[in-house]
C-alpha cells in the first residue's frame, strides 16, 4: 500500500540559511558502504537480547541475523562515537531500569558485557551518547524522568551524575495523568538536550554540561505541543535550523524552528502523519530526518505505514508525499542506513525488518524484497563494518 499526496509543496517566504545545504544522498568513493547493524528487541517472547546483521549498501543485501548479546529487554541502543562500545536500556518488568554497557568486537560484532548502571527512574525507553563520548543520557518513560550517566575509560558506566524528575499532567486521563519522558536527544552543538514527554505535551529543554554531565532546565524550559498530542520521538534537521517531533496520540508531527544559541524551539506547523482519520489502535512511534535534509520520515502503528514528508528548504515545514506499507504489523521504529539510500522498517509484532530503497529525488520508498527476520525488533543502530 502506497498512499500518495497530490497536493503541491508549500511555499513559504523564509530565508534559507547557509548551513542548510540539502545535498544529495549519493556517496563519494571513499565513504564506507559496508555496515554492521545492531538490533534492540523486547525479550518477552522469542528474543534473547541484541542481534546483529551485516549490510552492504552497494547491493542492498543483508546477512543472516545472529545473536550477539543475551540481555533483558534491550529495547533501545546507542553506539559510542569511538565505535568501540554499545549501550542499551534495560526495561525491567518489576519497574526499575538500567543502562547496560558492552564492548564491540570489530571483527565479529559480538558484544561483551562491561557493566550496568541504574537509570533511577523506571521504564527507560530511549538513550543517546553525547558527542564527546563521556555521558549516556536516558529518558525514563515509566518514571517520567531523565538522567545523565558517566562513561568510564574502559567503556563501562558509572552512577548517574544528574537526574531530573518531570512533574505535571495533561488532558488525556488515560495516557497523560503523569509525566512520561519518551526520548532525549542532543543538538548538533552538544549544548542542549531535548526530552519529549508524552504525559506533559511538552518538549523539555535542558542545558547540558559536557564536562560534568549536568542537566539544567533551560530558559525557557520547554516548548509545548497541542494538548492531548503526546509527543514521543524527536529529531533535529541536519542543518540544525529545524527540528521535528512525532505525536503518538494524535498521529501528527510538529515542526519547529530551532535557535541553537539559546536552545529555543519555536513551533511553526503541525501536520497529520496519515491521510485519513485516526482510528482506535493507531499510534505513531519514530521520526527521522534524512541526512540530505530534504525529507523526514515517521512510523504509524496500526496504520502500519511509514509516512514520507518533503521538507520545504526555506521554512522547514513539511508536505506529505506518501504513506508506504511496512509489510508487517506494529512498526515501532525504523532506521536509515548511513548512506541515506535505504530505510529499515521494524515490524515488532511480525518479527521482521523490511528493507526499502529511498528515491533520492522524491524521498519515496520502494521495497527491495529483502525481509530480515528478527524477533520483536525495536531499534536499529548501524556503524561501518571492520572498524
Amino acid at each position: 500500500m502506497s498512499i500518495k499526496n497530490s497536493l503541491p509543496i508549500q511555499s513559504c517566504a523564509a530565508v534559507l540559511l547557509a548551513a542548510c545545504t540539502f545535498n544529495s544522498s549519493a556517496q563519494s568513493a571513499d565513504e564506507p558502504t559496508k555496515f554492521l547493524a545492531f538490533v534492540g528487541t523486547y525479550t518477552g517472547g522469542d528474543s534473547e537480547g541484541i542481534y546483529a546483521f551485516d549490510f552492504d549498501a552497494e547491493t542492498g543485501k543483508a546477512s543472516t541475523v545472529r545473536l550477539v548479546a543475551e540481555t533483558k529487554n534491550p529495547s533501545f541502543l546507542a553506539i559510542h562515537p569511538s565505535r568501540k562500545f554499545l549501550y542499551a536500556v534495560s526495561e525491567l518488568p518489576e519497574g526499575g531500569g538500567a543502562v547496560a554497557a558492552f564492548s564491540i568486537d570489530d571483527s565479529s560484532g559480538n558484544l561483551s558485557p562491561l557493566s550496568k548502571s541504574s537509570t533511577i527512574g523506571g521504564g527507560p525507553c530511549h538513550l543517546v551518547v553525547d558527542a564527546g563520548g563521556r555521558f549516556v543520557l536516558v529518558a525514563n518513560y515509566g518514571g517520567g524522568s531523565v538522567c545523565s550517566i558517566p562513561i568510564k575509560e574502559d567503556g563501562g558506566v558509572g552512577e548517574a551524575v544528574s537526574f531530573v524528575q518531570h512533574e505535571g499532567s495533561s488532558v488525556n486521563p488515560q495516557r497523560q495523568a503523569a509525566p512520561h519522558a519518551h526520548s532525549i536527544n542532543l543538538d548538533h552543538n552538544n549544548r542542549f538536550a531535548v526530552a519529549a514527554d508524552l504525559g506533559l505535551d511538552k518538549l523539555l529543554v535542558y542545558q547540558f554540561d559536557s564536562e560534568t554531565g549536568e542537566l539544567k532546565p533551560n530558559d525557557p524550559p520547554f516548548a509545548a505541543v497541542e494538548p492531548g498530542s503526546g509527543p514521543r520521538h524527536f529529531t533535529f534537521h541536519p542543518s540544525g535550523e529545524f527540528a521535528y517531533v512525532i505525536n503518538e496520540i494524535t498521529l501528527t508531527a510538529t515542526a519547529f524552528r530551532y535557535d541553537d544559541e539559546h536552545g529555543i524551539l519555536d513551533p511553526i506547523q503541525t501536520i497529520s502523519t496519515i491521510p485519513g482519520d485516526v482510528e482506535e489502535g493507531f499510534s505513531t512511534a519514530e521520526i527521522v530526518a534524512h541526512p540530505s535534509g530534504k525529507f523526514v520520515y515517521g512510523s504509524n502503528r496500526g496504520h502500519d505505514t511509514i509516512v514520507v514528508f518533503r521538507v520545504d528548504e526555506e521554512s522547514g515545514m513539511l508536505e506529505r508525499v506518501e504513506n508506504e506499507s511496512t509489510q508487517g504489523n506494529t512498526p515501532r521504529n525504523f532506521a536509515l542506513d548511513p548512506t541515506g539510500n535505504f530505510l529499515f522498517a521494524e515490524n515488532q509484532a511480525s518479527d521482521t525488518v523490511v528493507v526499502f530503497r529511498i528515491d533520492e529525488e522524491t524521498g519515496e520508498l520502494d521495497a527491495t524484497g529483502d525481509v530480515i527476520e528478527v524477533p520483536s525488533p525495536v531499534c536499529i543502530r548501524m556503524m561501518p563494518a571492520g572498524e
